[in-house]
């Protein structure tokens, strides 16, 4: 039974479906290499990131991230009845402690690499993590 599968498969596959499968295999790979590369690249040159903390999309607090930055605690209140701690240690960043009830910014812990975010909607508190750039060439356009 099995054989004879495998039999009426060789007569329906042809040379150049094994070509293209295999083609296509290795073209659904190029994105991956893509953005591993570009994510490698030497744009980011040195070891600090920037932590920006919003809390209704207004941008309240700055951090630079490096291996210098020294532990530090700071308390938010975007509302009378909420709050939220976040903890900074060298590199990374976190919400420590809020009292949102899904603790979904707790949950997600430490982060520390460019694009990264922790977000507590109820609290509408962001914290991205993004690059710095030492390029001088580099523009940055805002929209």
């Amino acid at each position: 039974m099995f054989w004879k599968f495998i039999n009426e498969l060789k007569k329906q596959f042809k040379y150049m479906d094994g070509i293209l499968i295999a083609v296509l295999i290795v073209l659904s790979f190029t994105p991956y290499v893509v953005f591993a590369v570009s994510n490698g690249s030497q744009a980011f040159k040195s070891n600090e990131t920037l932590a920006i903390v919003t809390i209704d999309g207004k941008e309240v607090d700055q951090f630079i991230l490096s291996e210098k930055t020294a532990h530090k605690e700071k308390t938010y209140y975007p509302d009378d009845d909420k709050y939220n701690i976040i903890e900074l240690e060298g590199t990374k960043i976190r919400v420590k402690e809020d009292n949102s009830p899904d603790q979904i910014a707790v949950k997600t812990s430490w982060i520390e690499k460019p694009g990264q975010v922790s977000i507590c909607l109820p609290h509408r508190l962001m914290i991205e993590v993004k690059g710095i750039s030492t390029d001088e060439d580099d523009m940055i356009i805002s929209y």
